[in-house]
């Protein structure tokens, strides 16, 4: 089994929130590949990863970093691979890391889903990789159906909660 997907962490510190976009990978049974890379204490391995991510297979990036949070910019600038960068909470409310991977120069996009919102990143690359897979579209479908179920079946609670002043 081939990984299609690769999770990019600057640390395994940030493995707690990186774990997220993990899970939604697995539970749509896409094989992916996880590491500890750091564009600022291992460079040379950060290029060599990059630079070989579409020869191996590999078609979407999910990369975290917080602080400086140069990993997703630096591995988008090597890459052909859509890379999508996890701003992670690890100073200044997350704000530095969010506005490093957002602040690309033009030419080096690098999608930015919210500051530790791995879960998103992994829907994200489901939903890259479902454009060309029947399968997955139908599974991303399925996934979007069940989000809106839940809100339907919590509405339905609600109103079951009583109040003297509510009127429904």
């Amino acid at each position: 089994m081939n990984p299609r997907v690769s999770i990019i962490m600057g640390s395994t510190s940030d493995l707690a929130i990186m774990e997220k976009a993990a899970k939604v990978l697995d539970d749509m049974g896409i094989p992916f590949e996880m590491n500890a890379l750091s564009a600022h204490r291992t460079p040379a391995e950060v290029e060599a990863f990059a630079k070989q991510a579409a020869e191996r297979g590999i078609e979407v990036i999910i990369a975290g970093a917080g602080m400086a949070a140069h990993l997703p910019g630096v591995i988008a600038a090597m890459t052909p691979v859509p890379v999508i960068g996890v701003p992670i909470n690890a100073s200044l409310n997350g704000m530095d890391a969010l506005l490093a991977i957002t602040q690309m120069p033009p030419g080096i996009p690098v999608a930015t889903v919210a500051i530790n919102g791995a879960m998103n990143a992994g829907i994200l690359a489901v939903q890259i990789l479902a454009v060309g897979d029947r399968e997955l579209k139908e599974k991303m479908i399925h996934f979007k159906e069940s989000l809106k179920k839940k809100i339907v079946d919590a509405n339905k609670e609600l109103a079951a909660v009583k109040y003297n002043f509510k009127t429904n």
